[in-house]
């Protein structure tokens, strides 16, 4: 393993602790480490996953800027949560951008697993972007990026990332208890006359 691998994965351990607990620190954190697992993943062939790390730079800049203002706002990073149509619109984008992505991936390239890998790129795109937004459900999209993650890395040998995905598991299952809490203690609040839980 190079010191370049253990780098990315100590930082992405940190990275999505820190998001678990809902601080700020995990935007910048999350940037170093994409940035190097990025150029790992390129050198393996991987070209949908390399893409998604210089997606995630950006995303990680934007949720960065997100959650700095609505803490400022309002002293603490709120949780929200999508409504049951607002789910369903973003299924429907991960399937359709994982099955065009895929495909081109097939046609135009030599990519490792070009489907397997499209389908991740999809709901990682789409988990960012809602933890971007705070929103509860971007959790439950990183443990099935994570479950499909795993036996890729294997296949292509990468098992420190594979490792690093076992974890990121665990850390995504916590996080969703984490936020769901605080979305349910926001919900009573909003009974109460307190702050309501916004679903977009």
């Amino acid at each position: 393993m190079t010191g370049m691998e253990w780098t990315a994965t100590l930082l992405g351990i940190a990275c999505v602790a820190l998001a678990g607990r809902r601080s700020v620190w995990t935007f910048p954190t999350g940037i170093a480490s994409v940035v190097l697992l990025g150029i790992v993943v390129f050198r393996e062939r991987l070209y949908s996953d390399a893409l998604l790390q210089v997606f995630f730079v950006a995303a990680n800049l934007y949720g960065w800027l997100h959650w700095s203002r609505a803490s400022a706002a309002t002293g603490t990073v709120a949780v929200e949560r999508l409504d049951w149509r607002a789910r369903l619109a973003w299924g429907g984008g991960i399937t359709v951008s994982a099955l065009l992505w895929g495909m081109a991936m097939h046609h135009w390239t030599d990519a490792s697993y070009p489907w397997w890998d499209a389908g991740i790129a999809a709901a990682s795109v789409a988990a960012q972007l809602l933890m971007a937004r705070r929103k509860l459900e971007n959790w439950a999209l990183w443990i099935a990026v994570d479950i499909a993650s795993v036996p890729l890395y294997l296949a292509k040998g990468l098992f420190l990332f594979a490792a690093l995905y076992l974890v990121y598991l665990l850390l995504a299952v916590i996080g969703l208890v984490a936020w769901w809490r605080t979305a349910a203690v926001a919900g009573d609040g909003a009974d109460r006359g307190g702050a309501a839980v916004a679903a977009a």
